[in-house]
């Protein structure tokens, strides 16, 4: 798992790439947590991601409940593998994703 981290003013945009999943998942959200000060627009990128566990789709329920009360989250490129996640999960319609 790599996880890429960009910042532009008040916009955090996170590339998750590879697995996320418990053994890891701990690492990925002490890293996005120290990133939120400040931040109104939280931005996962998945383009590269390969998997996402049941861990992971918690830590995101996680962010987007901070996110709401600070601003908006969004989850873009999201590619065939993870969608089929998110659409058997019920989390597809619970997100706002984008191309």
């Amino acid at each position: 798992m790599e996880l890429k981290r960009s910042e532009d003013g008040k916009a955090l945009d996170v590339a998750l790439i590879g697995v996320v999943d418990a053994a890891n998942i701990t690492e990925i959200e002490e890293a996005v947590k120290k990133e939120l000060d400040g931040v109104t627009e939280l931005t996962f990128d998945m383009k590269e991601l390969e998997y996402i566990s049941s861990a992971g789709l918690r830590f995101l329920l996680k962010m987007h409940k901070t996110m709401k009360s600070k601003g908006t989250m969004w989850i873009r490129n999201v590619n065939d593998d993870v969608k089929d996640i998110f659409r058997i999960t019920g989390f597809l319609n619970h997100f706002n994703i984008t191309a």
